[in-house]
């Protein structure tokens, strides 16, 4: 399988506080791997057929396959302690062939992250506070594996939070968080678990130079 790409992009400032990064691709695959199905079919001398076996196998595409995706991150400063943080990616297989073979992209089309995040933090004695809470949001998309592996993924959106204080005379921070807050069961794989909350700890030491 090769890959030929084009891709360009802008990374700048706006309004002195805002800052962007954008970013699209288009490929170009000459033998692109993917898998074709088959099946081995009984016949019975005295009429009627049963599938006996069913298989995938991994070949090459004869067609020129084509892929193409772009990506918007914007990060946005309120002050010198909080901060609203986005992006936005959508990335598409271009299967324009009568080609059998199954590309298995297994990507969704459309996705986003959306967060909230404060640092340095002080509330009466308390000092050294952190925050990020941070929603994400997953397109449906039919996730190809091998033939009994094949589905649909549904859409889903997941919150995460996370909680953290510096104890600045023990070069110490603490973190408390949570991935899918709200235990939203999901499925990421078609044929796997569903993924519910995960909750840590976690401490950080800084060895500072003295």
């Amino acid at each position: 399988e090769k890959v030929k790409c084009v891709e360009f992009g802008y990374r700048g400032v706006l309004f002195d506080n805002m800052y962007i990064d954008m970013n699209y691709y288009f490929n170009f695959y000459t033998n692109f791997i993917g898998f074709i199905n088959g099946a081995d079919i009984f016949v019975q001398p005295l009429g009627g057929a049963y599938i006996k076996d069913v298989y995938r196998i991994a070949t090459n595409s004869k067609e020129t396959i084509t892929t193409q995706g772009l990506s918007v991150g914007l990060n946005y400063y309120v002050g010198d302690h909080y901060s609203i943080n986005g992006n936005y990616s959508w990335n598409v297989l271009n299967k324009q062939s009568d080609d059998p073979i199954i590309p298995s992209f297994n990507t969704p089309a459309n996705k986003f992250n959306i967060g909230f995040k404060g640092r340095d933090i002080s509330i009466k004695r308390f000092s050294g506070l952190g925050f990020n809470i941070n929603y994400k949001w997953i397109q449906g998309f039919i996730y190809e594996g091998s033939p009994q592996f094949t589905g649909s993924i549904p859409t889903y959106g997941l919150l995460d939070a996370q909680v953290n204080k510096l104890f600045e005379k023990l070069n110490l921070t603490v973190k408390i968080g949570a991935s899918n807050l709200l235990n939203n069961e999901v499925l990421q794989v078609y044929g796997g678990p569903y993924v519910g909350r995960m909750l840590y700890l976690s401490l950080s030491y800084d060895w500072k130079d003295k």
